[in-house]
């Protein structure tokens, strides 16, 4: 009997060597978790036990250590959570190796080709989070030119200036004595060409500024289109009391007819002006438009989502990571290659965006380590190595009483 009993012991720690072993083999393996094996003792209607078996192999899911990579499709976990993958069969996969490429066809997918699933956004960038995950894949293209549609434009004006009578000296743009002070700003017509648009300002009356616009500039040949742009009236403590400006317009009439522009009209904002003794000045100036743009990569932020950077400084959403949490993540079945799919011992998968709930954020440009302790691992097998060598030295022992017997 003690011969199973040692033999018992030597099959449990050659057990306990695998695994210790696979940990230190995996030290270097991004979101690689360890796992330790625990035994139990066995006995069948007898006070002496019969040995050790294997009773679960169980997996330590802390947290790695997080390093940064200084590459943006590297992705890590702050906290709890999986990344969601659809593998190449179609299956899905649970990992916690955030290391991604995108494929020719805009596909985010890891080493094995498996694809990260997550929230799409629609076609203006709007992530539609809370719905069925998809496979992520950012569409190719170019980013389509959006016409100016507002322009808000804060500053002030010098309340020292004199007063311009408009009805003697009606307004010229060429003629800078039938205006105080003029800024200008750039806005974009339906194709994307920049147009300069300034904006002329006339004290026409105490407290009162008459605003007039001119836009030029865009494609060759392109005219000096003027606009009166209503008025801007101040309370005596030098604020904003009324902004009576109108939208700019330019449409056939200024274009021409049959022009291949849409009509360009752009709702003016005063907000914030003021009307103080000191030099007129603008202090901000912000419009809608932008010329088109192309594709140049792409950056993965915080919350999961992934931005679009086009040459034209603008961003738009591609869609939003997902993260995965489960009621029992030991109960997952490891796959290899980093990944372990669900089992009914694991719990169904509880699916949200990163930082909601108990899921933990996304670090970009960043890796989560494996969380085996070189240290402990090490410990843990000598402590195994002695064990075994203890288990041999019992069935040694066995043997020679046995051959006492023998050789009565």
């Amino acid at each position: 009997m003690s011969f199973s009993q040692a033999l018992s012991g030597l099959s449990a720690q050659q057990q306990k060597l695998g695994a210790v072993g696979n940990n230190i083999a995996n030290s270097q393996t991004v979101g690689f978790k360890s796992s330790n094996v625990q035994f139990a003792d066995v006995y069948a209607e007898s006070r002496i036990g019969l040995g050790v078996r294997t009773s679960t192999v169980l997996q330590n899911f802390s947290q790695g250590n997080v390093e940064s990579t200084n590459r943006n499709m590297d992705l890590a976990i702050a906290g709890e959570g999986f990344f969601r993958f659809q593998q190449t069969n179609g299956e899905v996969g649970y990992s916690r190796n955030g290391q991604l490429t995108m494929t020719s066809d805009g596909r985010l997918v890891n080493a094995q080709g498996a694809q990260i699933m997550g929230y799409p956004a629609d076609a203006e960038g709007n992530v539609q989070a809370g719905g069925n995950v998809q496979p992520m894949q950012v569409p190719p293209g170019d980013l389509q030119a959006n016409a100016t549609t507002e322009l808000d434009v804060s500053l002030n004006l010098d309340s020292g200036q004199p007063i311009i009578d408009v009805a003697t000296t009606p307004f010229d743009a060429e003629n800078p004595n039938t205006y105080n002070y003029s800024t200008n700003a750039t806005v974009f017509d339906s194709q994307g060409n920049a147009r300069n648009l300034s904006l002329y300002f006339t004290k026409s009356a105490d407290n009162q500024w008459a605003v007039n616009g001119r836009m030029s500039g865009g494609p060759a040949g392109g005219g000096n289109y003027d606009v009166d742009l209503g008025s801007l009236v101040f309370n005596q403590n030098g604020t904003l009391q009324a902004d009576n400006t109108n939208a700019a317009v330019f449409d056939d009439v200024e274009f021409g007819a049959g022009n291949p522009l849409e009509e360009l009209n752009v709702a003016m904002s005063f907000e914030g002006s003021t009307q103080f003794a000191n030099d007129s000045t603008v202090n901000n100036t912000v419009q809608d438009g932008y010329t088109s743009g192309a594709l140049v990569g792409i950056t993965i932020e915080s919350d999961g989502t992934i931005m679009r950077n086009y040459s034209n400084e603008q961003s738009r959403a591609a869609g939003q990571v997902a993260l995965v949490s489960f009621r029992n993540p030991e109960g997952l079945k490891p796959e290899g290659d980093n990944l372990w799919t669900s089992t009914g011992a694991s719990g169904q998968e509880l699916v949200g965006s990163p930082g909601t709930g108990l899921l933990g954020m996304i670090e970009p440009s960043a890796v989560e380590t494996s969380n085996v302790e070189m240290a402990s691992e090490l410990v843990d097998m000598i402590i195994a190595q002695r064990a075994y060598q203890a288990n041999s030295q019992t069935i040694s022992t066995q043997d020679e009483l046995l051959q006492t017997i023998i050789n009565l």
